[in-house]
């Protein structure tokens, strides 16, 4: 009796080439945070050639014009590295890593790998003509999402009538920046936020880096009464020490990890109890290799994680993550996307397409092309 010959899909595959296009694409809500205001994308779109035919796919919100440009240099030297080699994101990832020892991978070299990381993740998926969230090990069953478009900083009145806007396309969570100069402020609008979408719709609040300890106590315990789902990055991204500290004092949870840098970044933090939530940035993590070693680590101590960003591929990892908490939805990318995400009863699936399910509207990035 034979033995059934499983195909090897990922040795099969062989890197020949990178291709990245920046568009900039414009924000349905203007978003001003206490660290800048934005009124449209900075994306990054890549697109791994193998010798094979197949295509991996990934994109990068870049957060400024010159952070497209350098991620895009370190990007294609990268790929000149790796061509020729199998398509083992694994593999890859480490011997990149290697490579950028000296320069140090973090910034914009760690998101130039992570792309490469994600678009060969999902090259390895369509090969294996399977939606990557299965070819994890997950399954297409729906993420609850938030709607993080906008509610930015704002007056108390503007961020109401936003949040209303905000749950239309169906969803029951919401979530608002604050951090003004002033308590008042902040209370005053995230006051009048909950009371325009009800007590049904979650709300979360991020502080965007703005507080310092102190404060971030005295603000949280100001919106004890507002339900408030969790508060976020208060301080300083990698004090950890002062996030145990407010979350030591605080009874609302504490999220905290869109700007952990490389997986170990969650030991860290963790070891610490510097959060009760934590949340991936898909760029910054280490890419999907990144992502899965991080969200294992937090899974063996029971660590919600929710994700940051790109959603098109976060629901992918999110569907195969032990500890899947919520997906942070914008939809700054539906406009280069030929089928944008469906958002259902506040629920959004991965797309049952091979890989990532990313394909680029072609007419989208001609009309948004920044390059």
């Amino acid at each position: 009796m034979s033995a059934h010959h499983v195909p090897d899909y990922q040795s099969a595959l062989h890197i020949s080439g990178v291709r990245t296009r920046f568009v900039k694409v414009p924000m349905r809500f203007p978003l001003g945070t206490s660290a800048a205001a934005m009124t449209s994308a900075p994306l990054l779109l890549v697109d791994m050639e193998t010798k094979e035919g197949v295509v991996g796919r990934a994109y990068l919100f870049c957060y400024r014009e010159s952070g497209a440009k350098a991620i895009s240099e370190v990007l294609h030297e990268a790929a000149d590295l790796i061509s020729g080699m199998p398509a083992s994101p694994a593999k890859i990832s480490a011997l990149l890593a290697r490579r950028y020892a000296l320069l140090g991978v973090s910034g914009i070299v760690r998101m130039a790998l992570a792309a490469i990381d994600i678009a060969l993740w999902d090259a390895s998926a369509i090969a294996a003509n399977m939606p990557l969230a299965e070819y994890l090990g997950g399954s297409l069953e729906p993420i609850p999402a938030y709607n993080s478009d906008g509610l930015g900083l704002m007056p108390a009145d503007k961020a109401a009538e936003e949040a209303v806007q905000l749950l239309q396309p169906g969803f029951h969570a919401v979530k608002l920046r604050l951090g003004h100069p002033d308590r008042e402020t902040d209370l005053q609008v995230a006051t009048a936020v909950r009371a325009a979408i009800g007590k049904g719709v979650e709300l979360m609040v991020d502080y965007n880096q703005a507080l310092t300890v102190p404060d971030a106590i005295r603000r949280g315990l100001d919106l004890k009464d507002l339900n408030i789902y969790w508060l976020e990055e208060q301080i300083r991204h990698n004090d950890l020490q002062g996030y145990a500290a407010i979350a030591s004092e605080l009874a609302t949870p504490i999220q905290i990890g869109e700007n952990f840098d490389g997986p170990e970044a969650v030991y860290d933090a963790m070891a610490v109890k510097a959060a009760d939530y934590f949340m991936l940035d898909i760029a910054r993590i280490g890419g999907i290799t990144g992502w899965q070693r991080g969200a294992a680590m937090a899974a063996a101590r029971g660590i919600p994680i929710s994700s940051h960003l790109f959603p098109e591929i976060s629901v992918h990892l999110l569907a195969a993550t032990p500890t899947a908490h919520w997906l942070e939805y914008v939809s700054w990318a539906d406009t280069i996307l030929k089928e944008p995400l469906q958002i259902s009863n506040g629920n959004i699936a991965p797309p049952n397409r091979p890989g990532l399910g990313l394909e680029w509207s072609e007419e989208g990035v001609q009309r948004y092309s920044a390059d």
